[in-house]
């Protein structure tokens, strides 16, 4: 899909995070990201100001919870990117699905972190969700608290795990409902030292998109969201969007 951008339009940002996660991890993004980007971090519902909303975990509810603000500023002509993390690239393909589909006008760019593709499975994605089970593999990632912090029945036992169980029942729900592929350029991000999505999986994103495939590398581990250079390369992506009139092949491997 061909439109032009407003001349001197910020990019706004949707950003969208992990399983089991809030948006905490996007609270530097807005000064990271550099001028010309405005970063606006999407709460999944139930969690953070949405926690009393019930947990998404089919794609009709994620579309009804998150579409419409999204529907409005693409009908709007304003220039902008999805960035997902993790969990939340499979969400942001689903909305740039969602939003094409509808004929409104796509993302200048889909950018996932950490994020297989839909067709990839990534661990702990099966049918056993345990309590056990996601336990070994938040405490594989380093992300489990020590100790009676992480016992059953405690505050930290009780209030991720159920969110983290339901966070990836929506991710294989989106994963199995995966549409076409987009007609916008992926940039799809990898760290150094990510023990989940390595550089393979990252490659398979060119299935999905009828556009350019962009892979970077960043330091860090899976969860290099909470660090400096993230932002700064997905703030870099906006502003060539930004520069750019045409949206389709806007972002080509030299300039980010």
């Amino acid at each position: 899909m061909r439109h032009t951008m407003r001349d001197g339009s910020p990019v706004t940002l949707y950003c969208f995070a992990h399983a089991g996660a809030g948006v905490s991890g996007f609270a530097h993004w807005p000064a990271a990201t550099g001028p010309g980007v405005v970063t606006v971090p999407v709460p999944l519902p139930g969690r953070g100001a949405r926690r009393r909303e019930p947990r998404a975990t089919s794609r009709e509810a994620l579309l009804d919870a998150l579409l419409g603000p999204l529907a409005e500023q693409a009908a709007d002509g304003r220039p902008y990117v999805l960035y997902g993390h993790s969990l939340g690239g499979i969400v942001a393909y689903t909305l740039a699905r969602a939003l094409v589909d509808r004929g409104l006008p796509a993302p200048a760019c889909l950018a996932v972190g950490a994020s297989p593709p839909p067709h990839i499975a990534p661990p702990c994605h099966d049918d056993d969700l345990s309590d056990e089970r996601l336990l070994r593999f938040v405490t594989g990632l380093g992300t489990a608290p020590g100790g009676v912090l992480a016992a059953p029945g405690s505050l930290w036992y009780r209030s991720v795990l159920p969110l983290l169980r339901d966070d990836l029942r929506l991710a294989a729900a989106l994963r199995a409902a995966a549409g076409a592929p987009l007609p916008v350029p992926v940039l799809a991000v990898g760290s150094h030292s990510d023990p989940v999505v390595g550089p393979e999986a990252l490659d398979g994103w060119a299935r999905w998109t009828t556009g350019r495939l962009v892979r970077r590398t960043v330091p860090g581990d899976h969860f290099f969201v909470r660090g400096p250079h993230a932002p700064r390369l997905i703030g870099r992506a906006c502003r060539v969007v930004r520069r750019t009139r045409l949206v389709p092949g806007l972002i080509s491997g030299g300039q980010l």
